[in-house]
């Protein structure tokens, strides 16, 4: 019987975008998971957190909430994946997620002083990201979907930073051998970021950007997608 992942729903996408459904979905359909490989926790509307065994690994969703915020449900969830990584379990963090488990393991999450990082961005990834089971083959430069205003200023001790952007220097890193976080989103399509843009559209002129010009710039990103996939299949082969 194949093992589902579970998907820690910590979000809701922007209000205008919700008639596309919701991060799981997004995460499933990217991910290449049938419905029924997959269960959803909602553990920012309360949902308790379940017992690790049975699953072949957990994916966390992108937030409108901040991990500064150190709301009960995201302390609780940061707990859970920490355990969770220790016991064994292959976990994937997507921008809250990503920042969610770099706290979880002692690193440092705030607001980037370089402010808001949008839009489909060049991700850089180090030359030992050619040893990590996600990244391996990659081009040493792709494509990705971003939007945040926080990052992981700071990794955990003795993580790995994988990639960089030109203003995140933690674009995406390891811990051990188990757990990953990327700041990017390879959830989202062209349509999923073009929808957040022009959902920003007033902060992004008050913060001196032109939210039409960043929405042509917007173009597909199927090397992102790809590292979602690797770690769907990686966790599977850990879990046989």
């Amino acid at each position: 019987m194949t093992q589902p992942f579970l998907i820690l729903e910590t979000g809701q996408p922007v209000a205008s975008m919700r008639r596309h459904r919701g991060f799981p979905h997004w995460i499933r359909v990217a991910a290449a998971l049938p419905a029924d490989h997959a269960v959803v926790v909602n553990v920012q509307a309360g949902d308790p957190l379940p017992t690790r065994e049975g699953f072949a690994g957990a994916i966390v969703t992108g937030s409108g909430a901040m991990v500064t915020e150190r709301h009960d449900w995201s302390e609780r969830s940061a707990d859970w994946l920490r355990e969770s990584v220790h016991a064994g379990l292959p976990v994937f963090g997507i921008c809250y997620g990503h920042q969610l488990i770099a706290h979880a393991f002692g690193g440092q999450v705030d607001y980037n002083p370089a402010g808001r990082e949008m839009g489909t961005v060049d991700i850089d990834l180090h030359d030992h990201a050619g040893d990590d089971p996600l990244f391996a083959g990659l081009p040493p430069r792709f494509a990705a979907q971003a939007t945040h205003l926080q990052s992981v200023l700071r990794a955990p001790d003795g993580a790995t930073v994988l990639a960089r952007s030109a203003q995140d220097d933690c674009h995406a890193f390891r811990v051990g051998d188990r757990a990953w976080g990327v700041q990017f989103h390879p959830e989202f399509s062209a349509t999923h970021m073009r929808g957040y843009v022009h959902a920003r559209r007033d902060a992004l002129r008050d913060e001196g950007t032109c939210a039409s010009t960043l929405a042509r710039k917007v173009s597909a990103t199927p090397h992102a997608r790809r590292v979602l996939r690797r770690f769907v299949r990686h966790a599977r082969a850990l879990s046989r």
